[in-house]
Order: structure tokens, then C-alpha cells, then sequence
């Protein structure tokens, strides 16, 4: 039994092993104010509208429509526990609660075993696993004939993408639904009933507008974050004999809104790919509250380094000669004095790439030359420009001819230095931006000179 008192996993993070009930008992008055306002009934979830709108799969589901397993994907606080049990209460289904950080393959034969008797007897069973994706391939695949003969609905809560944690085996048979951070107008009407519902404070607070406002901000869609620091105020309130919540009073319970944000999670993806196109995008106020996301929420910070030194060779290139340099620099600075001060030298390259004029002509084209060694345009390099520095060289005419391009006054001669395959082909094509645009003017006349070829009339 949980500390709550009830006979299931009551909330999205892990738990302790396995739960059973047919169904839920009553919350103990003493449980946590989030698990005592957890809707009981499809009328008083919030949120999710898209999944929950009628005749959507998942209101089905828990109206107690044709059983199929789930794959519940979305932020801490958004209601993937709620699901389960409202799904596992249609129908008087029995409902089994395992975390995949406590419960190992035994666990899920012994709850696979128990389901198959029962479904003799016409019970369904729920088997809510939280955070599956950390479950191994081994515990994965323990479960696939249970979830396809539907010995068990399997509704597995993961706060990660299924496609990258979840065997491919399982996500084809499971229906996989992204459930959403709640908006702010959700977030707030939850905070209301808690303050006037029985279930929670049942009106023995007065909540004022900018606590209230305060509590929305610091949730960042979590109904339980927002839920356990209303309860937290309320308890500093009682301790000085009053009935009042104040802006001062939650900021005296929390210090700052945490950041969802897991390190190896998609979390991490989104983030630094929202990083990266808020530079290339030449957004520098935007690409900041990313770094700040990422600063805040521990992210490594050579990591952010090395994305902003390919950042700067990728997206500006030689528009901006600099970029790479600073890039370097500031990995460099983070590998020096470490955080927090190297914060100060990411800030800056940040700022710096993100106004720096843009040009993908460098990866362009490498990629182009590349693409052409790997369809076979390589052929043999010209006789001229071989080694010669060994003996016998001359003989088969490696370096033979080979004109020093210091030696004419502007170091420039014709002559040929790709295969006679690529002769021509120009990969290199610099934008009219920044310092590129220089580049831009200067070589088409660099490539004239070097194959020898005359400049257009009037030029």
C-alpha cells in the first residue's frame, strides 16, 4: 500500500513494485492534496481536449468502450495515471500497478498469470506500468503475447517519446496518444476547486489573485507541481495562524519553477534542436531562454559547446570568419573554468552566431563533393600533383610539371588540380552575405585564373 493509503500507484512517478484493486479504495484524509483531488470521473479531468473530445479513442476507452492497450505519452502532471484508473473503473476491470524501476520479468508473469485466470471468469485486467520506457527489451518482450491476445490492457505512462524507448513489437500493438502539458486556464481551475472542494482545503484559505497567478506560472502545465505547492503555502499560512495565501507566502515554499527537461530523454532533443533553429532562425532573445533552459536544468555544458562550434561552421560559415573561432573559444572557456562563470562565454557565441549573417554554403558543399566521391567521380590525381619526394618519382612522372604558384607575382597559375573526371565542377558557391559576399565577388575571377580561362567582355 502506498503512503496514501490506496491500493494503486496514485501518481506518474515511480512507485514501489506492484498495487492491486478492482476498485479504488477511498483516499486517506491525510494523503497529499494532488492525490486527493484526482478526478474521479471523466467529468472532472481537465485538459487533453483533443483526446477526450466524444467519440475520441481515448473517451471510449474510459467510457468503457472496446478494451485496447495504451501507450500514454506526455509531461509529468498531465494525467496518464488518472487515464488508467478511470479506464481500469469502466467495467469493474481489475486494475494492477507496477513501476518499471521496482518490477522485474517474475512480476510480470506472476500479474500475466494472475489476468489469465481471472479472464476465465470474464474480468478484465489493467496493468498500468509506469515509466515504461525504462523497462529493458527482455521485460518488453515478456509482455507481448499478454498485450496481443489481450490477456491484459496494458496502459504504459512514459514521460519520454515510445519510439525511441518502446520495442517496435509493442508500439504496433499498442495505441499510442500524446497527452499535453495543461494550459494555464487548466492549471487554474484545478487550483480553484482544490481551495473549495471538501477533498482539499475545502474553503479554509483565502487564495489571492497574484499567489494564484504565481501558482499557474510555477506549474508549467503540472497539475501535481501546481497541487503540492498550493498544499505547501497552505501549511506556511497555518503555521503563522493564518487563513491567508499570499504572492509571499507560495514564493517563501518554492524557489524557483523546476524545468522539465531529462538529460537523455527527448526533452534533451527538443530543447537543443529549438536551440539551434532560434540561432540559424537569427533569433538571439530566443535562442537565450534555451540556453538558459538547458543552464538551469544541469545540461552538460560541453555539450552546448560542441553544438555551437558545428553551429558555426554549418549555418554561417565563412559570412562570418569569426564564428568558429569564438565557437572554439567558448568550449575552450567551459573546459577552463567550468560552470557557472562559463555561462558568460556560451551567452556571448550565443549571442554572436545568433545575429552573425547566415550561410549554409560550407556545408553545402562538402556535402556536394562528398556525394560525388561516394557515386564514384574520384579519378586519378593529376600526374603533376603527386608526391615526388622518393626515389624513382620523376620516373613515372609524378611531379613532373608542377608549377609553384609563389612564383608569379600574385601567386596565381594556371593549371589543373582536380581528376580530369570533376574538371569544372564548382562546389563552393558563397552567399552575398557578410564577409561571404567579398568572397562572393573575388572567386569567379579565382577560378578563371587557376584553369586558365578568359574574363567576359567588359570586365
Amino acid at each position: 500500500m502506498g503512503e496514501d493509503g490506496a491500493l494503486f500507484d496514485l501518481g506518474d512517478g515511480p512507485g514501489s513494485g506492484s498495487r492491486s484493486a478492482t476498485q479504488p479504495e477511498s483516499v486517506s484524509a491525510n494523503a497529499p492534496l494532488a492525490v486527493r483531488m484526482r478526478p474521479r470521473s471523466l467529468e472532472e479531468m481537465v485538459g487533453q481536449h483533443q483526446l477526450l473530445a466524444p467519440g475520441a479513442p481515448l473517451r471510449r476507452l474510459i467510457e468503457g468502450g472496446p478494451g485496447t492497450s495504451l501507450l500514454l505519452y506526455g509531461p509529468p502532471g498531465s494525467g496518464k495515471t488518472t487515464v488508467a484508473r478511470l479506464m481500469s473503473a469502466a467495467g469493474e476491470r481489475h486494475f494492477v500497478a507496477l513501476s518499471a524501476l521496482s518490477s522485474g520479468v517474475k512480476d510480470l508473469r506472476a500479474v500475466i498469470e494472475d489476468a489469465r485466470k481471472r479472464l476465465r471468469t470474464g474480468q478484465q485486467t489493467v496493468l498500468f506500468i509506469d515509466e515504461v520506457h525504462r523497462f529493458s527489451r527482455t521485460q518488453q518482450d515478456a509482455l507481448l503475447a499478454a498485450v496481443e491476445d489481450r490477456v491484459v490492457l496494458l496502459v504504459g505512462a512514459t514521460t519520454e517519446n515510445p519510439s525511441f524507448s518502446v520495442v517496435s513489437p509493442l508500439l504496433s500493438r499498442s495505441l499510442v496518444l500524446q497527452l499535453q502539458p495543461l494550459s494555464d486556464d487548466d492549471v487554474r481551475l484545478l487550483i480553484q476547486r482544490a481551495v473549495a472542494d471538501p477533498r482539499g482545503l475545502a474553503g479554509g484559505y483565502e487564495l489571492a489573485t497574484d499567489a494564484e497567478d504565481q501558482l499557474v506560472r510555477l506549474s508549467a502545465g503540472d497539475a501535481r507541481r501546481a497541487l503540492t505547492a498550493l498544499e505547501a503555502a497552505a501549511d506556511a499560512a497555518t503555521a503563522t495562524a493564518s487563513t491567508s495565501i499570499d504572492a509571499a507566502t507560495v514564493q517563501t515554499v518554492v524557489e524557483q519553477a523546476s524545468v522539465r527537461y531529462d538529460r537523455a530523454g527527448d526533452q534533451h532533443y527538443d530543447v537543443i534542436s529549438a536551440f539551434i533553429k532560434s540561432i540559424r532562425g537569427s533569433d538571439p532573445d530566443a535562442a537565450l531562454h534555451y540556453l538558459a533552459r538547458m543552464i538551469v536544468a544541469g545540461e552538460d555544458p560541453r555539450f552546448i559547446a560542441r553544438r555551437l562550434i558545428v553551429h558555426a561552421s554549418e549555418e554561417i560559415g565563412l559570412a562570418d570568419p569569426t564564428a568558429l573561432p569564438a565557437a572554439v573559444a567558448a568550449a575552450q572557456t567551459v573546459q577552463l573554468i567550468g560552470m557557472p562563470e562559463a555561462r558568460l562565454a556560451l551567452a556571448q557565441v550565443t549571442l554572436h552566431l545568433a545575429t552573425a549573417p547566415k550561410s549554409n554554403a560550407v556545408i553545402t558543399a562538402v556535402d556536394e563533393a562528398i556525394g560525388d566521391v561516394q557515386d564514384g567521380a574520384v579519378g586519378g590525381v593529376p600526374p603533376h600533383l603527386r608526391d615526388g619526394h622518393y626515389a624513382g618519382a620523376a620516373r613515372l612522372g609524378n611531379a613532373v610539371g608542377y608549377r609553384y604558384p609563389h612564383d608569379a607575382l600574385d601567386a596565381l597559375i594556371a593549371q589543373q588540380y582536380p581528376p580530369d573526371e570533376l574538371v569544372g565542377r564548382d562546389y563552393y558557391q558563397p552567399s552575398d552575405r557578410g564577409a561571404e559576399g567579398e568572397l562572393a565577388q573575388r572567386l569567379p575571377k579565382l577560378r578563371r585564373a587557376v584553369r586558365g580561362e578568359q574574363p567576359p567582355a567588359g570586365e
